[in-house]
């Protein structure tokens, strides 16, 4: 009973941490759908939406509920500013060139942040002033339980949102043929601002989540943005689903990895993870395979 209790309380962790790889998983399958780029800076998005909540409740000593709503606006404002500065200017030339822009801008953003904040990583607020509840031998932190709570409503919004209003099915049309889109009246410009804005939002909110866990830092984007990256591959490049999935699966590997072989090499179970469906199901879960053209 005390093995399948410690299994349960990893388990319990691993999908905790994994929802977070999950939600900047997201940010990235929305981007490449909308864009054909992989936004490298999407792990950045995590680290700022952090280190705004944490100014928000240390400095300017906001309500949480407030300190949360305002630091997703500044996110969104960030994600407008991102997608014209970043991605609008290039928007017409390879991926490649793209690509690079987006790594600048997350090597500019961990600058910027390190110039305003330091080096030293601060702690960040919980929601709840609980540290958790007992079920039988398993303990339930309250922050990811938190987590795992927003994470299912995230998911829930988002699947609502895109198969049930008109601005969804618009952002799906462009994310699937922006020609096509284009023909049929839809303003493809605004409907990939919408997609950043919406893509650093949900960085942002899980950089708000993850940060009470791992402590805000200045490189807490890149090992997240790794890991959610991982994530889409694992799941299946693009797919909405497998992003979840892929997440959530990364999260409970690494958990369970760290628990009965090595914590410090804990990270490397997850690459290893993804070296094994590059290697036997390069598609993903979810994803399907193409026959290579001629």
């Amino acid at each position: 009973m005390g093995s399948m209790a410690i299994n349960l309380q990893i388990l319990f962790s691993g999908l905790a941490i994994g929802a977070v790889y999950a939600l900047v998983a997201l940010g990235f399958v929305l981007i490449i759908r909308a864009t054909n780029v992989v936004n490298f800076a999407q792990g950045d998005f995590a680290m700022l939406g952090a280190f705004s909540m944490m100014t928000m409740l240390g400095a300017l000593h906001l309500p949480y509920w407030l300190g949360l709503l305002l630091t997703l606006v500044v996110m969104a404002v960030f994600g407008v500013i991102f997608n014209y500065g970043v991605y609008y200017p290039l928007r017409n030339r390879s991926f490649l060139p793209v690509i690079i822009s987006t790594l600048g801008a997350s090597v500019f953003l961990q600058n910027s942040v390190l110039a305003v904040f330091g080096p030293q990583p601060k702690p960040l607020e919980k929601l709840l002033n609980t540290p958790g509840v007992q079920i039988g031998g398993v303990f339930l932190d309250s922050q990811y339980l938190v987590i795992m709570f927003v994470t299912a409503i995230a998911v829930a919004f988002q699947y609502f949102f895109f198969e049930h209003t008109l601005l969804g099915k618009k952002l799906q049309a462009t994310s699937q043929d922006k020609d096509m889109a284009r023909l049929l009246g839809i303003p493809v410009a605004w409907m990939i601002a919408i997609t950043f804005i919406y893509s650093a939002t949900l960085g942002g909110l899980a950089g708000v989540l993850i940060g009470p866990v791992l402590f805000v830092s200045i490189g807490m984007g890149s090992i997240i943005a790794l890991k959610a990256f991982s994530a889409t591959i694992i799941g299946g490049f693009g797919d909405v689903t497998g992003a979840i999935v892929g997440g959530l699966l990364l999260g409970v590997v690494e958990s369970f990895a760290a628990a009965h072989i090595s914590v410090p090499y804990k990270d490397a179970f997850a690459f290893l993870l993804l070296f094994v469906f590059l290697l036997f199901r390069p598609q993903g879960i979810f994803g399907e395979k193409i026959s290579e053209k001629a």
